[in-house]
């Protein structure tokens, strides 16, 4: 049984919806798939090295056993419905939603943010996946703070609001509900401290991940539109 396969599927049921008059979602598909191939340029390349290196692994008995690169086929597949569903919830609630957070607001959360999680990833230089996410998200929360505060503001909700549906999915992937791990971590490369059964660093990769996804799909978008 590929239980990452169904994990996948259900992921991307916010398909049904794209065409929903309401939203119109499906206008932003070619932006979101270059954002989609920009950002596994980045991740996918990460994710083969640590598999390799054996910084995390995928079970067998819950993946199909088709291989790409040495990343089962489920693996792949995550790259594309991961970001095509939370990018979808980032552009209800850019578009649908009038709460806006202020921007004085966002900025002290995206700063202090940066800040610590720059220092926690060069005290952890020997726990690899911890040092490295921790690094490149503090990297990356601060370059777009910087240039693009309207952005990170309308983030911040997208992040906190995909924290739902990222905990539920995690949690299985990482054995909430199984006898064993769907996707297993080095226990010398991470923190230590989880939220259940899910690495902290799980929830900052994902943060970065997502960053990448919705600043790259509203830059594409936005320039489509001008272009027009």
């Amino acid at each position: 049984m590929s239980l990452y396969l169904y994990i996948n599927i259900f992921t991307i049921c916010t398909l049904l919806f794209s065409f929903d008059k309401r939203v119109r979602y499906y206008q932003y598909f070619p932006a979101l798939l270059l954002a989609i191939l920009i950002t596994g340029c980045l991740f996918i390349p990460w994710d083969i090295l640590f598999t390799q290196k054996g910084i995390w692994g995928f079970n067998k008995e819950y993946i199909l056993g088709i291989y790409i690169q040495d990343l089962p086929l489920e693996e792949w597949l995550f790259f594309i419905t991961v970001p095509f569903s939370c990018a979808f919830i980032h552009v209800v609630l850019k578009t649908k939603v009038k709460f806006k957070i202020p921007l004085k607001y966002s900025g002290i959360v995206w700063n202090t943010l940066s800040i610590l999680l720059l220092i926690l990833g060069l005290l952890s230089t020997s726990q690899y996946y911890t040092s490295l996410t921790f690094i490149l998200c503090s990297i990356g929360l601060t370059v777009v703070n910087l240039f693009h505060k309207e952005f990170m503001r309308n983030y911040l909700l997208t992040y906190l609001f995909c924290l739902i549906p990222f905990m539920i999915v995690n949690s299985i992937l990482t054995g909430s509900f199984t006898d064993a791990p769907v996707v297993w971590y080095n226990e010398a490369h991470i923190f230590g401290f989880r939220i259940g059964t899910i690495p902290i660093e799980d929830t900052i990769y994902n943060m970065l991940l997502l960053l990448m996804i919705c600043f790259f799909t509203d830059y594409f978008y936005s320039f489509k539109k001008i272009k027009n």
